[in-house]
């Protein structure tokens, strides 16, 4: 029977109780990052520098039971978690008055995916596209063309040097699209504007981000 990822309670995959603490982003929110911010705006972090991502925003905050799940999600095989995750980005998603021309899944690396079994964000991205009817590439064209340890591991420099031309687009040009990266979590974002780089270079007009949920810790 399906069992709670969260307190595991025998009925549901995420039951009503976990849900209800699910934690929305606190507003106002950097215009930018996303991260929670005093004023409307940028925070001093996204004022100073120049980046690819034009706007990254998350469904929920990092933070227990919701963490979990994710953990379980990716790191213990619990693929089905995909559906409930997924409905949490339908549900930020919808009355967003943002289009986009595709909806873009961050890739893993070849030997990660032999791994895990399945690439998270392809899931949460299939299940998004398909309730609130948006244009899902299939994987496979933006790929992940070297092996990067596991971002968890790492501090923010780190990061960014771990996955810096981590990404490389292999499909036809862009044209100027409006391009939807997807993942389960963002935290410095390092990965996200790495693949936004790749997208841009093949000619993307403006890179956006959602993720399942926005680490606001150290």
């Amino acid at each position: 029977p399906a069992r709670c990822a969260g307190c595991g309670q025998i009925g549901e995959l995420f039951c009503p109780a976990c849900l209800a603490q699910v934690q929305p982003v606190p507003q106002p929110v950097c215009l930018r990052c996303g991260r929670p911010v005093a004023n409307v705006g940028r925070c001093e972090g996204c004022t100073a520098g120049q980046f690819h991502v034009s706007a990254i925003r998350a469904a929920a905050v990092y933070a227990d039971p919701l963490a979990q799940v994710i953990h379980r999600f990716k790191y213990e095989g619990r693929a089905e978690l995909h559906g409930p995750l997924g409905e949490l980005l339908a549900g930020y998603w919808r009355g967003r008055v943002v289009t986009v021309d595709l909806v873009i899944a961050v890739p893993l690396h070849p030997k990660r995916l032999a791994e895990r079994g399945f690439n998270q964000a392809d899931l949460l991205a299939t299940v998004l596209c398909r309730q609130v009817g948006l244009p899902c590439l299939q994987p496979g064209v933006l790929c992940r063309t070297r092996e990067t340890q596991q971002q968890m591991l790492l501090g923010p420099v780190e990061r960014r040097a771990n996955v810096q031309d981590a990404f490389n687009w292999q499909g036809p040009p862009l044209g100027g699209c409006k391009a939807l990266l997807i993942d389960d979590v963002a935290t410095t974002g390092s990965t996200l504007e790495a693949c936004a780089q790749a997208l841009l270079a093949a000619g993307a007009g403006k890179v956006w981000a959602l993720t399942v949920a926005r680490a606001l810790g150290g």
